[in-house]
């Protein structure tokens, strides 16, 4: 929604995000891991994100999940978005993105974009 729309969804939280191959769509080409490569060939979007995941999260047929998040990470880096990334030691779950959505919440609605 962010990226399509980032005049009415501009502020992200993401907790162990799929930015792997699940494939979707007509083509079954669509999906999170195109993102950061649209990231770094298109033109910066006002869009301020806040992202978190653990080290253990998943890693099966479409992707490694952790993995996926460090391409966002470097993609983000890149183009000099405002963002903030915390990695943890965990799974793929909600307990450590809980635990930091007061940070998050601060961080997103804190400071003008």
């Amino acid at each position: 929604m962010a990226w399509e729309r980032p005049d009415k969804f501009g502020l992200v939280l993401s907790w162990v995000g799929s930015f792997t191959d699940i494939a979707s769509g007509p083509t079954k080409k669509e999906g999170g891991h195109n993102y950061p490569f649209l990231i770094r060939k298109t033109d910066k979007k006002p869009i301020r994100a806040f992202l978190q995941d653990g080290d253990q999260d998943l890693d099966n047929e479409h992707g490694n999940w952790f993995l996926g998040f460090e391409q966002m990470v470097a993609a983000l880096k890149f183009k000099n978005y405002d963002f903030q990334f915390r990695a943890g030691h965990g799974f793929h779950s909600d307990t450590q993105g809980r635990s930091l959505m007061p940070e998050a919440l601060r961080y997103l609605f804190g400071s003008a974009k």
